[in-house]
C-alpha cells in the first residue's frame, strides 16, 4: 500500500477514535472523573504502531474515501475499537462508523453506539444510541448525542446510574437512576447541565427539577449547593440543612451550612479551609438566635441563652518528616451551644483546646503540649469547667540509647507538668461521707527524670534473667490550697511548704523460665515468672497533689509492671515481689488458649497502695495489703470465630471475687455479637456502697446480601435499668447505602434524650442525611 494510503488510514483511525472518545468523555458526569480523570486521545508516542484489520479495505483516490468493511478492528495509541463499517471522507472531512460500535479508551471506559458521524476536527458530530460504561461501574446512555459549535456536547434523553443491571432481568430498571431530557456539556464554562431532570427509585419518579448544573470532569472543585441534610430532635425539632460550597482559590475553600429548625429557628454554621505547603487550617463558626428557648429544661445553658455564638480554629503543620506543630481552640458564648446543636468538629462533651509540638524519631519521642478543657454540660455556669486543670504546658520525652550500654538497654524518660485550677475539685462520695480531692485550687509544677538500664541473660538451662536498675528524681512546687475544705479533714499528711523534692532508686531482677511442650497436634508454653524490686519508700506519699495517677485497677494485665500507678504523681515504693505463671497453647484444629495467674507481695518498707491519698487511689485496689489479691486471666479462641475471655481479682484470704470482667464475642460473615460483663464489689471510699453489675451487648445480623440489622445496649443489672441503647437497620448494594438508627440514654443529662438518624447514600452522587448523630453504635 502506498505511503499516502497509509497516511489516510492513520488519519481515519485518529479521527474515528478521538471522535468517539470526545463524545463519551464530554458527557461523562463529574463524579466519574473523581475516581479517574479521562483525557482526550493521548499523543501517540514516537514510532507508535497502528493496527487495522477488516474483511475489506478500500481507498478510492478519485472519491477521496477510505472504507473498511466487515469485522473492523482498530488498535492505535492504547485505543481499541470494533465496528461493522468505517468510512473517512477526505473531501468533507467526515468520519462515519456503523454497526455495533464498541470502543475502549486508555482509561478503561467502554463506549457503545450504533452510528457515528463526526468531523475530523471534532467541531461537530452526531452519535446514535450512545452508551458509556466506566471501570467503577457507572453507566450513562442516551438516544443520541451531538457535538455543536462553541465546544458544546448535547445528549438527548439521557439516563445516568451507578447501579449494575439485574442479571436475571436485564430490562429491569436499576435501583435508582437519573433521567434528563437534555444533558448539555459546556466545554468553555466547564459545566454539565441536566434539563428536565427526574430522579427515579425502583423505577418510580420521586423527584423532579427543571434543571441541575454541576461541574464537568475537568473541574476538581466548583462552587455550588451540596446535597441537603435533615435531622429530627426532641428539643430542636425538624431540621433542614442546605450546604453551599465555595472555592476561593486552589488552596482555599469554604462550606456554609445554614440549618432551619422547626422549634428553634435558623442556625448558621460553616467552616473555611486553607491548605498550605506544609499543613492546613480550618476556621469553624456557628450562630443562632433561638426562637423557643423554653423548650429546654429550666436552669440550663440552653434555656438561659437566646443568642448563641461559636468560633473555633484548628491547624496542623508538618515542619519536617519528624516534627509536627498544631493547635485546636474553641470559644463560645455559653458552655453548651456546640454540643446541643452538634456543630461539626466541636460537639464533644469535653472539647480539648490544645497547642502542641511533637517529634518522633527512631529511638526518641518529644511532646510539648498545653491544654484547656471546655466542659459542655447543661448548667448555666462554668463551675465544672473551673474545676478542670489548665495545663501550660505538659512535656514528655523518651530516649532509648541506640547502642548497648554495658550490654543492656539504657532509656531515659522525662516529664514536666505545669497546671493550675481556679476552683478545687472536691466532693464527698454519696453514702460514705468520704472526701475525695481530685484537684486543689492553685498551681502545681513537677519535673521528673528517670533513667533505666536492663539486660536479659539467656542461661544454658533456658532460664532468662533480666537485671534492672532505675533512678528517678522529682522537683516540684505548688500553691495548692489546703485539702481541708468545708470542715472535712484530709487524713493524710499534706505538704503545704510549697516546694518539694523526692527520689526513687530501684534495683530489680526478673526470672522467666519458658517451658515448651509439644504433642502430635498441639504446642504449649508454660512460663513461670518471678520479679523482685528493691526500692526506698515513696517519699511524701499522699502529701503532694495527685493529678495523673488517680485511676488504679489491679488485674492480670499489669501484674508484672514495675510501677502499677497510672501516672507520675504517685510512685510505687518499698520492696515488692510479683510472682505468677503465663500460659499459651495452640492446637492444629485452630483452637488457641491464653492464661495468666499470679499474686504480688509487699516485702519491706511502706506500702504505697496503703498510704493516704487525696483521691484514695490505692483503696480497694487489692494491693493495699502485704499479700495482694490473686489475679487471673483466661481466654479461648475457637476457629469458628468464638472468643471467650474472663479475668478476675480474688480475695487473698477467702478467694471471694472482688472484680470480674468477662466477655464473649462471636464473628462470622453473617452474624457477629459480643457481650461484656463487669462486676465490682462495694467500694465505699469511691461512693459505691453497693456492688455494681453491668452488662454491655452488641450484635449485628446480615439478613441477606443487602439487609443487615445491628443493635447495642448497656444495662445496670443492680438497678435493673437500661443505661444506653441503640438500634439500626442498613441496606447496602453496589450503588446505594441506606441506614436508619435510633438511640437514647434514659438517664442522660444532655439536652436531648433521644435521637433518630438516617442516611441515604447514592454512589457518585452524594447522600441525604436525617440527623447528625454518629452511627458508630449500630455499625
Amino acid at each position: 500500500m502506498a505511503v499516502t494510503d497509509r497516511g489516510n488510514i492513520r488519519r481515519l483511525c485518529m479521527a474515528l477514535l478521538k471522535g468517539v472518545a470526545v463524545c463519551a468523555i464530554a458527557i461523562a458526569p463529574p463524579t466519574i472523573s473523581h475516581a479517574q480523570t479521562p483525557s482526550l486521545a493521548p499523543e501517540a508516542a514516537d514510532g507508535a504502531k497502528m493496527l487495522l484489520r477488516s474483511n475489506e479495505l478500500t481507498y478510492n483516490k478519485d472519491a477521496q474515501k477510505v472504507t473498511a468493511v466487515g469485522g473492523v478492528q482498530i488498535y492505535y495509541n492504547r485505543y481499541r475499537m470494533v465496528a461493522q463499517r468505517v468510512e473517512y471522507d477526505q473531501a468533507t472531512g467526515r468520519v462515519m462508523a456503523n454497526g455495533d460500535i464498541e470502543l475502549i479508551d486508555p482509561e478503561g471506559n467502554r463506549v457503545y453506539a450504533d452510528q457515528l458521524d463526526v468531523t475530523d476536527d471534532f467541531g461537530q458530530g452526531f452519535i446514535n444510541t450512545l452508551r458509556v460504561e466506566t471501570p467503577d461501574n457507572t453507566r450513562m446512555a442516551g438516544e443520541s448525542a451531538e457535538r455543536l459549535p462553541g465546544d458544546l456536547m448535547v445528549l438527548h434523553n439521557g439516563v445516568y446510574t451507578a447501579c449494575l443491571p439485574c442479571v436475571a432481568k436485564p430490562g429491569k430498571a436499576p435501583l435508582w437512576q437519573v433521567k434528563a431530557q437534555r444533558v448539555i456539556q459546556n466545554g468553555q464554562k466547564k459545566t454539565i447541565r441536566l434539563e428536565n431532570a427526574r430522579f427515579e427509585l425502583f423505577g418510580m419518579p420521586i423527584g423532579f427539577l427543571p434543571f441541575i448544573e454541576v461541574p464537568d470532569h475537568t473541574v476538581e472543585r466548583k462552587s455550588g449547593f451540596l446535597f441537603p441534610r435533615m435531622s429530627m430532635d426532641d428539643k430542636l425539632g425538624f431540621g433542614l440543612t442546605v450546604p453551599y460550597y465555595h472555592v476561593f482559590s486552589p488552596s482555599m475553600d469554604a462550606t456554609l451550612s445554614p440549618t432551619y429548625y422547626s422549634n428553634q429557628g435558623l442556625l448558621l454554621q460553616g467552616e473555611v479551609r486553607n491548605r498550605f505547603e506544609t499543613g492546613s487550617h480550618i476556621l469553624r463558626f456557628g450562630w443562632i438566635d433561638q426562637k423557643d428557648s423554653g423548650a429546654f429544661d429550666a436552669g440550663t445553658a440552653d434555656r438561659n441563652n437566646d443568642e448563641r455564638l461559636m468560633v473555633a480554629s484548628e491547624g496542623k503543620f508538618e515542619i519536617n518528616p519528624r516534627w509536627t506543630f498544631g493547635w485546636k481552640a474553641m470559644l463560645q458564648t455559653d458552655n453548651n451551644f456546640s454540643n446541643t446543636y452538634d456543630l461539626e468538629g466541636v460537639n464533644e462533651d469535653v472539647y480539648t483546646n490544645e497547642v502542641y509540638l511533637r517529634g518522633l524519631g527512631e529511638r526518641n519521642y518529644f511532646d510539648l503540649s498545653a491544654y484547656y478543657f471546655d466542659i459542655q454540660d447543661l448548667p448555666d455556669n462554668s463551675d465544672t469547667e473551673r474545676r478542670q486543670a489548665i495545663v501550660y504546658p505538659s512535656f514528655d520525652y523518651q530516649y532509648i540509647a541506640p547502642e548497648p550500654v554495658a550490654g543492656g538497654e539504657l532509656s531515659v524518660r522525662m516529664n514536666l507538668t505545669n497546671i493550675s485550677r481556679r476552683n478545687s475539685d472536691f466532693y464527698l462520695e454519696p453514702g460514705s461521707n468520704v472526701p475525695r480531692f481530685r484537684g486543689l485550687n492553685g498551681s502545681y509544677s513537677r519535673f521528673t527524670t528517670e533513667v533505666e538500664w536492663k539486660r536479659t541473660y539467656n542461661m544454658e538451662s533456658g532460664l532468662l534473667l533480666t537485671p534492672l536498675a532505675a533512678l528517678r528524681g522529682d522537683l516540684g512546687r505548688h500553691t495548692a490550697s489546703s485539702p481541708d475544705l468545708n470542715g472535712v479533714n484530709y487524713a493524710g499528711d499534706f505538704d503545704d511548704s510549697g516546694a518539694a523534692s523526692r527520689y526513687m532508686a530501684t534495683l530489680g531482677l526478673e526470672a522467666r523460665y519458658p517451658i515448651l511442650m509439644t504433642t502430635a497436634n498441639s504446642s504449649h508454653v508454660i512460663e513461670p515468672i518471678a520479679q523482685l524490686f528493691v526500692r526506698n519508700d515513696e517519699q511524701k506519699a499522699g502529701g503532694l497533689p495527685n493529678e495523673d495517677a488517680q485511676s488504679m485497677v489491679y488485674d492480670a494485665s499489669n501484674l508484672f509492671e514495675r510501677d502499677k500507678f497510672s501516672g507520675y504523681d504517685r510512685i510505687e515504693g518499698g520492696t515488692r515481689a510479683n510472682v505468677g505463671v503465663r500460659y499459651t497453647g495452640s492446637f492444629d484444629n485452630g483452637i488457641g488458649l491464653r492464661g495468666i495467674f499470679g499474686q504480688s507481695y509487699h516485702l519491706a518498707g511502706e506500702n504505697s497502695y496503703a498510704s493516704a491519698d487525696l483521691v484514695n487511689a490505692g483503696a480497694y485496689s487489692g494491693l493495699e495489703t502485704d499479700t495482694s489479691d490473686y489475679v487471673a486471666m483466661a481466654a479461648v479462641d475457637l476457629p469458628q470465630g468464638l472468643t471467650l475471655a474472663a479475668q478476675g481479682r480474688f480475695d487473698n484470704r477467702d478467694f471471694d471475687l472482688q472484680r470480674t470482667d468477662a466477655s464473649v464475642s462471636y464473628s462470622q460473615p453473617r452474624f457477629s455479637a459480643s457481650m461484656i460483663y463487669t462486676q465490682i464489689e462495694p467500694q465505699p471510699d469511691y461512693g459505691a456502697v453497693n456492688s455494681g453489675e453491668y452488662l454491655q451487648s452488641a450484635a449485628s445480623v446480615r439478613v441477606n446480601e443487602n439487609w443487615s440489622v445491628a443493635g447495642t445496649a448497656t444495662w445496670d443489672l443492680k438497678d435493673e435499668e437500661v443505661i444506653r441503647r441503640a438500634l439500626g437497620f442498613t441496606y447496602a448494594d453496589e450503588c446505594t447505602i441506606f441506614t436508619v438508627a435510633y438511640s437514647d440514654e434514659p438517664n442522660s443529662t444532655t439536652a436531648s434524650d433521644w435521637a433518630i438518624t438516617a442516611r441515604l447514600t447514592f454512589r457518585t452522587l452524594g447522600d441525604i442525611q436525617i440527623g447528625s448523630t454518629d452511627l458508630d453504635d449500630t455499625n
